[in-house]
């Protein structure tokens, strides 16, 4: 029962005057007290202050998805719409008061203004352009004006790349707040994201990351205008226009009062101004309304929408029409039709819901069910229709909502994957099922389905926390952006672990293997140059150290890098640190530090560089040793003229060469010239000259390495170990590779050349000699079998050497292919290997 003497006391003024703090002062001063909010959002964020202040048994928060309250409660945190004016309060309070003129919900504050009154004291708090209609509705009211602490000034158009730190940019719709948050995590590191619809404690986990600096922006819904409590210092808008549910239309100048005054804190001043997008004009104030806003001038309210908040119940025509009756009162304007009553027209029109509603009792349980809020947003027709399956459940049996039905549509919701709007549906469905679970008699056990919507919500809330997280925030750019700005870029806090991963204020942004700092490959584009500068530059001390390392390091800790199609490198402990040019010789190439070295100062580069060059020196000395021997030789002026023109030409070939192409040389060299390329370990063959310990595979790859270097290419392809035989490659460069390792095309096959000889051997020992008359030599079959070679590869090899093919097997023709063409062979039945088409005599 409200006393006489209740004092009414109205507290006007605007955003950053602590109407709330004061209001949550007064309550908890008396013994009892209750304040209705705009939001659940902010209804969650004033129960949260005052459980630390009166503890959780003490205080009670009701809204319509969640409802906390103890036995021992005296202390309400509602909802405008959830406030139980039933109940005995010694203090009331309402915030935001003049939304009575909002056409959507304006009739809910305006009947909390008109009927809801504390015992002892009730408290109204809103804009000054409330005040007059507080004097024409409650002229007993004491109306008290509250000035801003702080200055609110205008800041003109900022660019997204030029925004400050600790902004809030305000959009009118979930796409708009979408497509601004990913601009801010392509190019600031990110932002929070709040909004109306969002649950609160994915509200509060996203708000928790703004206030904690682990990301400077912010971008909500005009939600952050009604009181939400933030540390901003800078409010864009990136509209000025809203739909209000009807239509399109530009704010008023009270709405972008109310949305500005977010900026600044108690004393500290703020700013508020448009957000300047690319390829738009963007948003723009006028002259008048920034005046107003900085001067905290606006037109008083005119009218509050009105319905009546105690309509009969009777009957359903009575209460439509006591929810359509007009106010009785010169400020008061009829309410727009709400989603309720227009639900309530509809069910009335069903003959079912007729029979089913009659007394007093019954109608009130239909206009309890058409209060059921469209949080999906579906509209009147869809939401009529599940409306309509609640009242329906609601009127049979024992009055309760199926158990099975209500668990069945939880589970539908129950499913933590997907996006962020996929997971916000979810949430938005999970609202409509926990009102339900908060009505008093519309399940049997309400208790036990409010627990689990809340457990529903939650862990959606949390996932959808995750996703907005995952899309709108890019922490590491976030913490390089904001420690670039406060310290600079040589002063950031970089730090390598033993794993080599590289971190800036403990937040990894890439990984140094070798000398080389790898970006982390999800960085995006416009990171990139940002990491590597942040790495590059405080990285000096570890590479430094890393290069004393190198040079300690002992030979088995370096390889040699030949990739094909690759430029061929030197690779410390797995990673690059050196590529390899043409040099003086072929068997001396320049060494060439990677451009990740250019970090090392002077003396470090030295150290390394000496021991690559070491490490190279001694390992083609070993691994190339007979074709150090024949170089030194060849430059030896104490060796003959003629043995040193054979071996100047093997060396530069790297070791094998076609016979014929040093013919006269060969020619040229006496019987001790052979002697002395013999014990060099050369072999004068009837078709290459060569050593056959740069055969083997590590010699080989070295060599076609050494080649590559000194023509200016990649490192081509490389013949399979050990092969004797390998197919003929189809790309020139690999075919070229191979006969410069030591292989010589026969058909589609390629022989290596210590082969060709052993075979060259075996055919002419076998030949009779003069005396013996012209009989033909007879290959044994194995010997082409074990070199896995073709039998027209062997029939073109014989042609080469200088046989024909004859009826019991090769004749010799007195002469080699590559002094004389040899004549096509004709086919000949029987032949061991096959009849063959005529050959062309080739050396490839």
């Amino acid at each position: 029962m409200v006393s006489s003497d209740s004092k009414l006391l109205a507290v006007l003024g605007p955003t950053n005057t602590g109407k709330t703090h004061l209001a949550i002062e007064r309550m908890c001063a008396h013994s009892s007290g209750m304040i209705g909010f705009p939001l659940r959002l902010l209804a969650r964020e004033v129960y949260d202050r005052v459980v630390r202040i009166k503890g959780e048994r003490s205080v009670a928060l009701i809204t319509g998805e969640e409802k906390i309250l103890p036995p021992e409660a005296r202390w309400f945190l509602t909802t405008a719409e959830s406030m139980p004016l039933d109940r005995d309060f010694a203090f009331v309070g309402l915030d935001e008061a003049q939304l009575g003129a909002d056409p959507n919900r304006g009739h809910v504050f305006t009947d909390r203004l008109l009927r809801a009154r504390g015992r002892e004291e009730t408290m109204i708090l809103g804009s000054d352009a409330l005040r007059p209609m507080l004097k024409a509705l409650t002229p007993d009211a004491d109306i008290i004006s509250r000035p801003r602490f702080s200055t609110l000034s205008f800041a003109g158009s900022t660019k997204l790349s030029r925004l400050p730190p600790r902004s809030a940019i305000v959009a009118f719709s979930a796409e708009e707040v979408y497509a601004v948050a990913e601009m801010l995590r392509r190019f600031r590191g990110g932002a929070a994201v709040v909004m109306g619809a969002l649950s609160p404690r994915t509200r509060n986990a996203q708000v928790a990351m703004f206030q904690a600096g682990e990301v400077d922006y912010l971008v909500a819904t005009d939600a952050i205008g009604m009181g939400l409590n933030m540390d901003v210092t800078h409010v864009a808008f990136a509209s000025l226009r809203k739909y209000d549910g009807k239509r399109q239309r530009r704010l008023t100048v009270a709405e972008m009062a109310q949305i500005a005054g977010r900026a600044g804190r108690h004393q500290r001043d703020g700013t508020f101004g448009t957000l300047s997008m690319e390829g738009s004009r963007g948003a723009a104030f006028e002259e008048e309304e920034v005046h107003a806003i900085e001067e905290h001038r606006f037109p008083p309210l005119e009218q509050l929408y009105w319905r009546d908040g105690q309509p009969g119940t009777d009957s359903i025509d009575t209460l439509i029409a006591d929810l359509e009756r007009k106010p009785d009162h010169r400020v008061l304007r009829s309410a727009p039709e709400a989603i309720d009553l227009a639900v309530l027209k509809r069910l009335a029109e069903e003959p079912w819901v007729r029979d089913r509603t009659r007394g007093d009792r019954m109608v009130r349980r239909l206009w309890s069910a058409c209060g059921l809020p469209d949080f999906r947003k579906t509209g009147v027709d869809p939401h009529s229709r599940l409306v309509g399956r609640v009242y329906r459940h609601l009127t049979e049996g024992e009055g309760y909502l199926p158990a099975p039905w209500f668990a069945e549509e939880l589970a539908r919701l129950d499913n933590v994957q997907g996006d962020v709007e996929t997971i916000a549906d979810r949430i938005a469905g999970v609202r409509t099922w926990a009102y339900i679970a908060h009505r008093p008699d519309w399940l049997a056990d309400p208790a036990k389905w409010a627990e689990r919507t809340r457990e529903l919500e939650e862990r959606l809330s949390d996932a959808l926390h995750q996703r907005l997280t995952q899309r709108f925030v890019d922490r590491r750019t976030a913490v390089l952006m904001r420690d670039l700005g406060a310290r600079g870029i040589d002063a950031l806090p970089v730090a390598i672990d033993d794993a080599g991963i590289v971190s800036v204020a403990d937040e990894p942004i890439g990984r140094l293997e070798g000398f080389r700092f790898h970006v982390d490959p999800d960085a995006k584009l416009l990171d990139k140059k940002r990491l590597l500068a942040a790495a590059e530059r405080r990285l000096g001390d570890t590479l430094g150290g890393r290069a004393r390392l190198l040079a300690a390091d002992p030979d088995d800790q370096f390889t040699l890098a030949t990739d094909p199609g690759r430029p061929v490198a030197i690779f410390w402990r797995g990673d690059v640190v050196a590529r390899l040019e043409r040099g003086r010789t072929v068997l001396s190439p320049r060494i060439v530090l990677h451009r990740a070295l250019d970090l090392l100062r002077t003396p470090d580069r030295i150290l390394v560089e000496d021991r690559l060059i070491a490490w190279l020196m001694t390992t083609v000395d070993r691994v190339l040793r007979p074709l150090s021997a024949i170089a030194t030789a060849a430059t030896d002026p104490a060796r003959p003229a003629q043995l040193r023109a054979l071996l100047a030409p093997l060396v530069d070939a790297g070791g094998t060469i076609e016979r014929a192409a040093i013919a006269p040389t060969v020619a040229a060299l006496d019987r001790d010239g052979r002697r002395a390329a013999q014990a060099l370990g050369v072999r004068i063959g009837t078709m290459d000259v060569f050593h056959t310990g740069l055969l083997k595979p590590e010699p080989m790859r070295w060599r076609l390495a050494l080649a590559a270097i000194r023509s200016g290419e990649t490192m081509p392809g490389c013949p399979p170990a050990g092969s004797v035989t390998v197919t003929l490659p189809e790309a020139e460069p690999d075919r070229t590779a191979y006969h410069r390792a030591g292989y010589r095309p026969l058909g589609h096959q390629m022989l290596r050349v210590d082969m060709i000889e052993r075979l060259a051997r075996i055919a002419h020992d076998g030949r009779p000699d003069a005396k013996g008359g012209r009989a033909a030599f007879v290959p044994d079959p194995a010997l082409a079998t074990s070199l896995g070679l073709a039998p027209d590869g062997f029939d073109r090899l014989m042609h080469i050497l200088g046989f024909r093919a004859a009826a019991e097997g090769w004749a010799w023709r007195g002469r080699r292919a590559d002094t004389a063409p040899a004549p096509a062979a004709p086919p000949r039945p029987g032949n061991m290997f096959g009849a063959l088409a005529a050959l062309k005599a080739t050396n490839g």
